[in-house]
């Protein structure tokens, strides 16, 4: 009897070739979509509706069942509280990483066990590779989509279970994969970010849950140079949307978010893309979390502090039970409390820590 692989179909064309591989394969697959978000679903900016029904035009063609299943009450507690805990306290947090390990990884991975998968499969560009008995998670093989980063949390349990068919695959291979097989999402846009905030401006949306508290802006020096609508309102490095020109001191440069001071409710801002504060030769991380064996400190690999961010040089030079220290070979700009730290050997993700400083 074939195994049985629930693949977690988005409406996208990555999860939908990954359900079409495993079906090639020889796999007894099923679709299943996953509702994370019901709050405003049926908002100009949120395409829930519209992502099942591509889902279920592609599991047509694939010849496989899809099943749909509502994770909104598991989200709103495990993510979305997280989230907005994390806003209000003055950090910037990434919900996609919660999300993964919480959700996509946990809820559904649950779910398919109970209706008999053996495996979940999902279209994410990373990879895994079994020796001795466990499972490391690798890039994946195209640089410009590799995923490993938001994934960095799966743990050995999660991650035996788990297939990534187009990990091995260029984008521009999933899509000519996608129109030869006559899969109607062949050509969709790319998902841009997380459902519940889609393409609605930001600072919009974090309104409807978190209260604004005006302050003033100041200069390192502390002089006063404008008010802020609110602490939770922005992230370090952020040039857009501050509401400051660029000649206030007659300089002419941009103003950046260089620290928020939650105490005195006060957004400190500096006029200079690499201005010294803004820039870091090392950072805290709490909340450690490794994919294999903890590494020991003092050792050298590489990190990303942002997702699109390119590797830099690094030594884990402290691990204290989950809380580490990242040393970087050259500064680092806008490393910003709440994302995360992700270190890499060569292919190999490591795991990760959440920013604390």
């Amino acid at each position: 009897m074939a195994e049985k692989v629930v693949v977690g179909m988005s409406g996208g064309v990555d999860s939908s070739v990954a359900a079409l591989l495993l079906k090639r394969a020889g796999y007894d697959v099923a679709g299943l979509f996953m509702k994370n978000w019901e709050d405003d679903d049926d908002d100009e900016h949120c395409s829930t509706r519209q992502d099942l029904i591509d889902a279920a035009a592609a599991a047509d063609v694939i010849g496989i069942d899809l099943e749909a299943v509502n994770f909104a009450a598991a989200y709103r507690e495990r993510v979305f509280a997280s989230f907005l805990a994390e806003y209000s306290a003055g950090r910037t947090p990434n919900p996609d990483v919660l999300c993964n390990a919480e959700i996509k990884f946990k809820a559904f991975l649950d779910h398919a066990m109970k209706i008999g998968g053996k495996r979940i499969a999902t279209g994410h560009y990373a990879q895994v590779r079994e020796r001795d008995g466990k499972v490391a998670l690798l890039r994946g093989a195209d640089a410009g989509k590799d995923q490993s980063y938001f994934l960095h949390r799966l743990n050995q349990a999660q991650l035996a279970h788990v297939l990534f068919p187009v990990g091995h695959l260029r984008k521009s291979e999933v899509r000519r994969i996608a129109l030869e097989a006559g899969l109607p999402n062949h050509a969709k846009k790319d998902s841009t970010g997380i459902c519940f905030i889609g393409e609605r401006p930001f600072r919009e949306f974090l309104n409807r849950y978190l209260p604004r508290k005006p302050g003033p802006m100041v200069t390192p020096q502390g002089r006063t140079v404008g008010e802020h609508i609110g602490l939770a309102f922005y992230t370090i490095g952020q040039r857009k949307g501050i509401g400051l020109g660029g000649a206030k001191d007659g300089a002419g440069e941009p103003w950046y978010v260089a620290e928020k001071r939650m105490a005195t409710n006060e957004l400190v801002v500096v006029q200079g893309h690499d201005h010294p504060l803004l820039m870091r030769r090392s950072l805290e991380g709490l909340d450690a979390s490794w994919v294999l064996d903890q590494p020991a400190a003092g050792t050298a690999h590489a990190a990303k502090t942002r997702y699109r961010q390119a590797d830099t040089a690094c030594t884990l030079s402290r691990i204290d039970d989950r809380h580490i220290r990242v040393d970087f070979r050259d500064p680092q700009r806008a490393v910003t409390p709440g994302q995360s730290v992700v270190l890499y050997d060569a292919e190999v993700c490591l795991g990760g820590a959440v920013i604390a400083s």
